[in-house]
Order: C-alpha cells, then sequence, then structure tokens
C-alpha cells in the first residue's frame, strides 16, 4: 500500500469519527423530543463536502475506495446545514417542543378544553332552562304522564304476554289461510304495507292512496297544532258520502269504499252496522283501516307519543280520528288488551286536553285492569295543578280500589312514603261519604247479594241517596256502566261492605259530616245543565246492543225500494193505499215487472185477486 493512500485513508477516519461524534449528540436529542425517525440523507452528500476540502484529492483513481468507505457508515449533514440549524436553533426550538409532544398530552390538552367549554355552555344553558322552567314545568309534568309506550299500543304483543307466542301464532295463520283464500284469484306478489305504531296491516290491504295529509298550523308553548287535510279527491268522495247517508243509502256508501278504499268516515259507517250485526271481527278489521289511513297521514313532525302534539277536536277534519281511537279502544278492552287499551286512552287524553270523548272517566278503569296502580296515584297527583280529580265519581272510587291493591303489594316492605298516605279505608269513606249515589246503583247493577247490603241500604243516607245535579248523576251513570265489573271481586265487597257500615255507624253518632261532605259535593258540581251530555252512557259499557231487524233493514235495502216497504207496512192501516198497488203493474213493460217481483221486499201482495173478486160481486 502507498503512503499518500493511507495517509488519505487515516485523515478520512479521524474526520468520520468527529462527525459521528456530533451526529450522535443530535440524534439523542431528537430521540429524546419525540418518537419520530431520523432523517435519511442522500450518501452520495459526502462526497459534495469532501469536494470543497479537498479538489486534489478527488482526481485520483482510488475513488471506488472511497466510496465504498464511506457507504460503509452513516453520513453525516452537511456544515452548511448545519451552520444554518445552528442560527435558526433559537427559532426551531419551540417548534421542535410542538412536535415533540406526544398523542396523548394533546389530546389530553383537547379534552380539557372541551370540557372546559362544554361546563360553560351548560352553565349558561342551565340558566337559560331555569328562566324557563316555572312556566313549561306542568306542561312537562303533563307531557310525561301521559307518555304512550309504543311497544304496549299493538293488542298482538299483549296477547302474545297473556296467552302465549304459540297460541297467537296459530290463531293468526288460520286466521292469514282464510284471507289468503279469499284473494288467491287476484294478482300474486301484492305489496309490502307500511309500518305503524296503532296497527299491523294486513298484506291483503289496498295501498296507501295518499288521499289524506296533515299540516301544522302553529307551535306555542312548546306544543305543535296540527289539522288533517283532504285532497281534492277525498273531498269528492265525502260529498258522495253525505249524499248517501242522508238517504240511508248503504250500498252507496260501499260503493264509495270501491273506488276510495280508505275513506274514513265510509269505513266507520261499514264497521258500526257490522258491529250491530254481530260481525265483531270484521267490524275490528274496519277500525284497524281507519287508524292505518290516519296514521299515515301524519306529519313528519307529528309525534303524538311524546305529549308535545295536539290536534284539536274544534277542526271537523280532526274529528274521525277521535272517533276511531275510541272505538279501538272499546275493542281492545273487549279483547282483554287492557295495558293497550290504557295506551290508547292516554294517547286521546293527549291530542286535546279538553278530552272531547270522556277519555278522563274511563282511563282509571283501564288502568285497573292492566294493574298500573301506581301509575294511576302518579296521574290524580300531577295531571292537574290543583289536584281535583278525586272528586270525580270514578277517581274517589279507584284511588281506593288502587290503594287498597298496592297495600297488598308492599305489605312486606312499607316505605314511610307508603306510611304517610291514605289507607284503602280512608279513601273508600271519602268516597262513600262524597258520593253515595254510586253504591246504591252498584249494589242493583253488579249485582250484590249479600244480605247486608239490605240493612246498609235501609240507613236514610244511602238509600235516600241523591246526586244534586244533572252533571254529577251522568257522570255517576257512566262509573257504574264501566266499572260495575270491578265490584264483582270478593275482595272488593267486602272492602266495600265494611266500610260502607263503619259510615253508617258514624253518622248514626255525629250527622254533621254528611251535610258537609253535600255543600263539597254541591259547590263542585253547581251547573242546573248536564256539562257532559255528548258523552253516552252506551258508549262506555261493555255489551253491544243489536238492532232490531226492521231497523237494520234501512240500511241494507235499497234505497228506491225503501218507499215500496213503508207502503207495504201500511196496506193494513190504510186501504185506499192497498187498493191502488194493483194500478201501479198496469201499463208497465211485464219484464220490470217481473223482475221486481224477484226482489224479496217486494209484494204485490194479494190485493189484486181480492179487489177483482170483490167487483165481479159487485157486478153480479
Amino acid at each position: 500500500m502507498s503512503a499518500r493512500y493511507l495517509k488519505k485513508v487515516l485523515k478520512e477516519q479521524e474526520e468520520q469519527q468527529q462527525l459521528l461524534k456530533s451526529d450522535s449528540q443530535q440524534l439523542n436529542d431528537v430521540h429524546d423530543d419525540s418518537d419520530s425517525s431520523p432523517p435519511r440523507t442522500n450518501p452520495f452528500q459526502l462526497l459534495l463536502d469532501d469536494d470543497d476540502d479537498q479538489p486534489d484529492e478527488l482526481e485520483n483513481a482510488d475513488e471506488p475506495v472511497q466510496m465504498k468507505s464511506t457507504a460503509q457508515t452513516l453520513p453525516p449533514p452537511n456544515r452548511k446545514s448545519k451552520k444554518k440549524k445552528k442560527k435558526g436553533k433559537d427559532g426551531s426550538n419551540s417548534t421542535k417542543d410542538t412536535s415533540g409532544k406526544s398523542i396523548d398530552e394533546i389530546l389530553h390538552s383537547l379534552s380539557m378544553d372541551a370540557k372546559s367549554s362544554s361546563r360553560q355552555d351548560a352553565s349558561t344553558n342551565a340558566k337559560a332552562e331555569n328562566t324557563r322552567a316555572p312556566s313549561n314545568l306542568m306542561k312537562q309534568q303533563t307531557s310525561s304522564i301521559l307518555y304512550v309506550d309504543p311497544k304496549f299500543l299493538r293488542p298482538e304483543s299483549e296477547l302474545r304476554r297473556i296467552f302465549g307466542s304459540d297460541v297467537v301464532r296459530s290463531f293468526e295463520s288460520s286466521s292469514s289461510s282464510g284471507s289468503s283464500r279469499q284473494v288467491r284469484g287476484g294478482r300474486r306478489g301484492g305489496h309490502i304495507p307500511r309500518k305503524t305504531f296503532l296497527v299491523s296491516p294486513s298484506a291483503h290491504w289496498p295501498r296507501w292512496d295518499g288521499s289524506l295529509s296533515m299540516e301544522l298550523l302553529e307551535t306555542k308553548n312548546g306544543q305543535h297544532f296540527f289539522k288533517y287535510v283532504h285532497t281534492s279527491s277525498y273531498s269528492q268522495a265525502q260529498r258522495a258520502f253525505e249524499a248517501a247517508k242522508a238517504i240511508h243509502d248503504l250500498n252507496g256508501i260501499a260503493s264509495i269504499l270501491v273506488y276510495h278504499p280508505y275513506h274514513i268516515e265510509s269505513l266507520i259507517t261499514i264497521a258500526e252496522v257490522l258491529k250491530f250485526s254481530g260481525e265483531h271481527q270484521s267490524s275490528a278489521d274496519a277500525i284497524a283501516k281507519c287508524l292505518y289511513a290516519l296514521e299515515c297521514a301524519w306529519h313528519p313532525m307529528f309525534s303524538p307519543m311524546h305529549g308535545s302534539c295536539q290536534l284539536k277536536y274544534s277542526h271537523d277534519t280532526n274529528r274521525p280520528l277521535f272517533s276511531v281511537l275510541f272505538t279501538h279502544m272499546q275493542n281492545m278492552d273487549r279483547r282483554g288488551c287492557h295495558r293497550s287499551a290504557l295506551e290508547v286512552c292516554k294517547l286521546l287524553l293527549s291530542l286535546d286536553p279538553e278530552d272531547p270523548m270522556g277519555a278522563m272517566f274511563c282511563i282509571d278503569y283501564f288502568s285497573l285492569r292492566a294493574e298500573e296502580y301506581s301509575w294511576l296515584e302518579r296521574f290524580s297527583e300531577e295531571y292537574r295543578s290543583d289536584n281535583s280529580l278525586w272528586l270525580f265519581p270514578n277517581f274517589s272510587y279507584s284511588l281506593a280500589i288502587c290503594r287498597f291493591y298496592l297495600e297488598r303489594e308492599s305489605c312486606t316492605d312499607s316505605t314511610p312514603e307508603e306510611n304517610e298516605k291514605s289507607t284503602s279505608s280512608d279513601l273508600m269513606k271519602q268516597a262513600l261519604m262524597l258520593h253515595p249515589l254510586v253504591l246504591k246503583k252498584l249494589v242493583a247493577k253488579a249485582p250484590l247479594k249479600d244480605p247486608a247490603w239490605t240493612k246498609i241500604l235501609m240507613h236514610k243516607f244511602f238509600g235516600s241517596a241523591q246526586a244534586g245535579g244533572p252533571s254529577l248523576e251522568h257522570l255517576i251513570e257512566i262509573y257504574v256502566e264501566r266499572s260495575y265489573i270491578l265490584w264483582r271481586l270478593p275482595d272488593l265487597q267486602i272492602l266495600l261492605r265494611d266500610t260502607a257500615q263503619l259510615v253508617t255507624e258514624t253518622l248514626q253518632r255525629d250527622g254533621s259530616d254528611a251535610k258537609d261532605w253535600a255543600c263539597v259535593r254541591k259547590e263542585t258540581f253547581s251547573s242546573e245543565r248536564n256539562e257532559y251530555s255528548h258523552l253516552l252512557v252506551s258508549e262506555f259499557s261493555n255489551s253491544v246492543p243489536t238492532m232490531p231487524p226492521d231497523e237494520l233493514r234501512d240500511f241494507m235495502i235499497d234505497p228506491r225500494m225503501a218507499q215500496a216497504v213503508v207502503g207495504d207496512g201500511d196496506h193494513g192501516a190504510n186501504p185506499e193505499v192497498a187498493a191502488r198497488a194493483p194500478r201501479e203493474v198496469m201499463n208497465r213493460n211485464g219484464l220490470v215487472v217481473f223482475l221486481e217481483s224477484i226482489l224479496p221486499w217486494v209484494d204485490y201482495g194479494e190485493n189484486e185477486d181480492n179487489h177483482l173478486d170483490g167487483n165481479n160481486r159487485d157486478e153480479d
């Protein structure tokens, strides 16, 4: 090896060791500040650095050896960049500090900032809500107590809980097979109906035609007010319905449903006729179709389950929904789905607080049948700010029953709050003192056949009890008709009998309490007219009245033949009319007369023969 080449290699190694020491210090600083990898530099940069310092040596033929030695070690950064880094070291420290922070520290600082800002926003929102709270507190309580649980709305779910899924599934399969036979000749591959909350639509129902819609009227105090709107086709069907209804043309109403299958008024009329005819399942199906159509027309903002949306009964287009919901509630009660009926009753009461359908006078019955005792107590305390629900006859007796069952449930673990409340005996005594006429009517309606009731009713307080006003008497009739079946339970009969005997004993010692309760009753129901005359007692009954055949015949026959039916009924009373009947046949087309004679309600009678025989005798 030449001396020149050896000298060159040694000098090069010394420079590389110095550069490696300086580079290792910089790399250690970078690794301590951040976890990022060191920047990679171009190995040919060393050639440029050596070109500046030793231009003569690069001219030698030993250049490949130099490339090999430099490639074995990491190349240091150039000196010019070192000078620039030293000049900008103070300015780059801040960037190194921020970039050197870990991701967890940055996220932690951001979360702390977000928490502080959210706390500030929450404090400002809380202040704003506290200012609005006094005005909206009562409305929030009312909407919360009337919250409708969608999972309890459908009677099918309640039937599965009562009878089991297998029983309900077998019944649905048998009913669906019958319906499939009815539509077997139709087109296959029918549409899939929309999913709704109130009812479960059947697959063979017609497609929703969009003939109804709903519009938002206004928003006031957090309540949204809506109204149903009729399209032009629905208005045309409504006019045809009114014309057919005026002449009792059931055939005309049925023909409307052929072209407008979701005309609400026509479906309600058909449902009423089917109910009076004894076809209760078909009547319930027609009501379900009404609910399906009315729900399909809901506004996107209409969410009545939370109690923040209202439909005023004063609008004529909204009234069918109230009547259909009330009928649907009664149908579910007859099927034994009392919890579903309770949810529909809450929905009725939340749609219009003025309660046009009288949901207030049956909501206690459904809650007792559904065993929702705690909810009924909450409802009586929170629904009205004046806490006056207990003055109504239905609530005065139902709250006593409610307390009776709650005492049974909490007999093992009684809480201080339960001990502070009045007992069921006290509440029953209060109800008997306030409304003694209820006892007299319950004994006759239930009926209560215990011999002790005879002695109790002989007391003048119960035997000569009077309502004191037409409004209260009407409400008592509604309560007895609605809830008399509850008092057939032996436990409730014992409670009522023992409390009634206690009342008679108390009044024998001091009769001043009776006068005080009479004053409360008179002050509460002071109106001289019946304020609840729009509520029919028959609408709150479990029994379904059947129309006599003569009355039902007016719906079923052709109205153009109704006058002939009336004329036939008057034949015996008016002989002159009977004598004119054969004259209507004269000078008429014989084929038309023959076709009319086939109809069962057309009867020409035997007046023609008798009349001709009488004329022959006169001529003789």
